[in-house]
This record gives C-alpha cells, sequence and structure tokens, in this order.
C-alpha cells in the first residue's frame, strides 16, 4: 500500500496512508510527529484539533457509615465478651 501525496509544501509533506490517516515528513524526509503534526494537519483542515477531555471529578467518600459500621462492630464485641453468670 503505497502513501498518496495530499499536500508538499517547501516546509513539509503531506501524505494520506492506506488506513485513511496521515502521515508527515519535514523538508528532509523525516516524520514530523507530536503537537507539530496537529497543528500542520490542522492548519490545513485536514484534521479537527483534539479537546482535552474533562477531568473526572471525584466526590469525598462519606466517613459517617465507616464510624457507624466500627461502632456496631465495637457493640457486638462488648455483649459477646459479657460473662456468663
Amino acid at each position: 500500500m503505497a502513501m498518496k501525496l495530499v499536500k508538499k509544501t517547501p516546509e513539509y509533506s503531506i501524505f494520506q496512508r492506506g488506513d485513511e490517516r496521515y502521515a508527515v515528513q519535514d523538508a528532509k524526509r523525516k516524520p514530523v510527529n507530536g503537537d507539530e503534526k496537529v497543528s500542520i494537519l490542522t492548519a490545513e483542515g485536514l484534521v479537527k484539533a483534539p479537546t482535552p477531555k474533562p477531568a473526572p471529578v471525584e466526590e469525598a467518600p462519606a466517613e459517617e457509615p465507616a464510624a457507624e459500621a466500627a461502632e456496631e462492630v465495637a457493640a457486638e464485641a462488648d455483649a459477646g465478651s459479657e460473662p456468663e453468670a
């Protein structure tokens, strides 16, 4: 599968791969990757800039149920340790 030349400028060449994704090479025919590749493809209108996902909001764990459970365990332990008469 050969790559198709989409656009060539003095600074870089853009190719479309067989899997419909893009490859960018600089003037020295070295691959361009990362943020620089995204900015080139976005400027040419070939891809949309990725939007960062919102950070998940974590709620603080409620401590009251754990405290109640500890009190119940302590009460059961006290009830079980009473001497029989």
